[in-house]
């Protein structure tokens, strides 16, 4: 059985929680159970989180036709596809030994897992030794159908923008979207990647370089929380599910611990400032398109301004 680190622990006991360690370690194994490896299958996609060789977090989106996430034993995931060369995770997953974070999500059924792991190269793709999956509610996920279109019609990557911080058209993006994904990492290295989801203008755009998100209710486990309480660093990832584009950010993050603060936000149990240091922008990154947004149930309302 997994054990959580201390970052974990320390953010579970200052949310008031009393027994962290009972019933919700179940939910984190070694390997991928049955049910979990047919679901990969049919996905698309799957987001993956790690460090550059600067040691910055960053985000990325690999997409193929179902079959391209394989398990060929409860241990291992088959991913039949890398990032672009010039994707800011493309030379890491290139090496052996990435310490990766993953997500996969199925907008259509909400469903999702977290696998992590230690990636290998291999001729088409990326092998991934395993040694946490992860089950997740289906909260805050919008429901999408999608459309994988065919190479000469999708993923040729157009255009690729790089700074340190948002353009007005970038900050607009983000402050009308509903999903992101975010990596963070222990200081080790072990490497964890979770979605983010609420209604458009959950993200707070706060100036081009600072970002806020509330946090809300989720699994109680706190990995992302308790990695930041130790490793104040992520990277995140704001797909455009209608043309395939990709916002990619690194930067520093931290948890703001104030009762006040978290009052004013609804559904907000603590909130998650961002510091961007490095953005990138792809667009036509992926094949991928989707349909317009079911909105989660379980999304709080957003308030005016």
């Amino acid at each position: 059985m997994a054990d959580y680190h201390h970052g974990e622990l320390t953010v579970q006991h200052r949310a008031g929680l009393r027994d962290p360690a009972s019933g919700s370690l179940r939910a984190i194994r070694d390997a991928v159970p049955d049910a979990a490896a047919e679901f990969l299958a049919r996905q698309p996609m799957i987001v993956l989180g790690a460090a550059d060789a600067a040691g910055r977090l960053w985000s990325t989106l690999l997409t193929g036709e179902p079959g391209f996430l394989g398990v060929p034993d409860p241990r291992t995931l088959t991913i039949g596809a890398l990032p672009a060369a010039d994707d800011p995770l493309g030379p890491v997953l290139r090496e052996r030994g990435t310490q990766v974070g993953m997500i996969a999500v199925e907008p259509a059924t909400r469903r999702r897992i977290r696998l992590n792991g230690t990636a290998t190269p291999e001729a088409d793709g990326v092998r991934v030794a395993l040694d946490q999956v992860i089950g997740n509610c289906p909260k805050y996920l919008q429901r999408r159908e999608y459309v994988l279109l065919p190479p000469d019609r999708g993923g040729r990557r157009t255009a690729i923008r790089r700074g340190e911080a948002l353009s007005t058209v970038q900050q607009l993006t983000l402050a009308t979207s509903d999903s992101f994904f975010i990596a963070t990492a222990s200081p080790d290295g072990d490497a964890d990647a979770s979605h983010r989801g609420g209604n458009p203008g959950f993200l707070q755009v706060l100036s081009p370089t600072r970002l806020r998100w509330p946090d809300y209710a989720g699994n109680a486990m706190f990995l992302t929380l308790g990695n930041l309480e130790l490793h104040p660093r992520a990277g995140l990832l704001v797909p455009d599910w209608e043309t395939g584009a990709l916002l990619q950010l690194s930067g520093g993050a931290h948890t703001v611990w104030d009762d006040a603060g978290a009052a004013a936000v609804p559904g907000a149990q603590r909130l998650v400032e961002f510091r961007i240091e490095a953005v990138q922008e792809t667009q036509d990154a992926v094949r991928l398109r989707w349909s317009e947004p079911d909105f989660s149930r379980f999304n709080p309302p957003v308030a005016p301004g």
